[in-house]
Parts: C-alpha cells; sequence; structure tokens
C-alpha cells in the first residue's frame, strides 16, 4: 500500500470519526434540553411540533447513531427552545454557558413565584433574585464578549466585506 494511499485512509478514518463524535454530542445535547429546559420537560413530540420537525428525525438525532441533521433542523430546534445560535448543539463552550444561563433563568422563575408567596406572608421581598438575574445577565455579556474576540480574527465573508468596505 503506498504512503499517499495510508495517509488518505487514516484521514478518512480521523474524519469519521470526527462526524461520529459530534452526532452523539448532538444526540446528547438534543437530550439535555428536551429533558431540562425551564419550560420542560418536552416529549419528542411536543418538541418535534414546536419545532415544526418530524418525531422521527428527533428520535433519529437522539439514538446512538444519531442522524445527518440539516443545518435547518439545528436552527429550527434551537430557535423553539428560545436559544439564539444552533453552535449549542455543536460547541461545548456554548452548550455550557446557554445551560447556565437556563438554569438561571429556571431559578429566577421558581424565586419570583417563592417571592410571591412569601410576601403575602412577609413584608420584605427576597434579594436573591436580583443577584441571580445580575448573574445572568453578566454570564450573558460575558458569553458576548467572547463571541466577538473569537470573531476578531475571522475573515468576513465577500458579500460582508463589500457592504461595510464598498468595492466590487
Amino acid at each position: 500500500m503506498s504512503e499517499h494511499h495510508t495517509t488518505g485512509a487514516n484521514t478518512q478514518r480521523a474524519l469519521d470519526d470526527h462526524v461520529h463524535t459530534t452526532k452523539t454530542d448532538i444526540a446528547v445535547r438534543l437530550r439535555h434540553i428536551r429533558q431540562h429546559h425551564p419550560e420542560g420537560p418536552f416529549s419528542l413530540a411536543k418538541l418535534a411540533k414546536l419545532a415544526g420537525v418530524s418525531k422521527r428525525t428527533l428520535a433519529s438525532a437522539e439514538s446512538a447513531e444519531g442522524t445527518n441533521l440539516t443545518i435547518e433542523t439545528l436552527v429550527k430546534l434551537a430557535h423553539s427552545l428560545g436559544i439564539q445560535s444552533c453552535a449549542y448543539f455543536l460547541d461545548e463552550q456554548v452548550f455550557q454557558q446557554v445551560n447556565k444561563e437556563l438554569e438561571a433563568l429556571k431559578e429566577l422563575r421558581r424565586q419570583n413565584l417563592q417571592g410571591v408567596a412569601l410576601r403575602t406572608s412577609h413584608p420584605t421581598p427576597l434579594h436573591t433574585t436580583t443577584d441571580q438575574l445580575e448573574q445572568l445577565l453578566t454570564g450573558i455579556i460575558d458569553a458576548a464578549a467572547q463571541a466577538r474576540d473569537s470573531l476578531h480574527g475571522t475573515p468576513l465573508p465577500d458579500d460582508e466585506a463589500q457592504r461595510r468596505y464598498g468595492g466590487p
């Protein structure tokens, strides 16, 4: 076997492994958000209806082998769950950050309900809600700054460069 053929086979194997790992990550993240979303848990059928995709597509995406999801499906899923970026399903850092924000939101909702109940018997409101809101907003601002910094050196697509700087 030639060296070129061996290198090509190794490259293909590495690519196949990366695809399999990414499908597994998407499956894990999809199951996680379905089960832990502040407005959930969602059944496959309910999330499929909410996102406008088939239940079969979601079930396949959550399976061990996964499926070749389209970008359209990932965008629909993220949007239907109130997640601004489909990178949630692809990037560990985005996944962790969004989950922190959703947990803070869930806690704020819980605290607000408790606060309303406690205000009927206690004249002073709880202060933890303000602290948690501050943490949520700080997390959002930090995530935006990290995204900006990571895009800082990224070249602009031709149409964006033309729009910003003029030219042919």
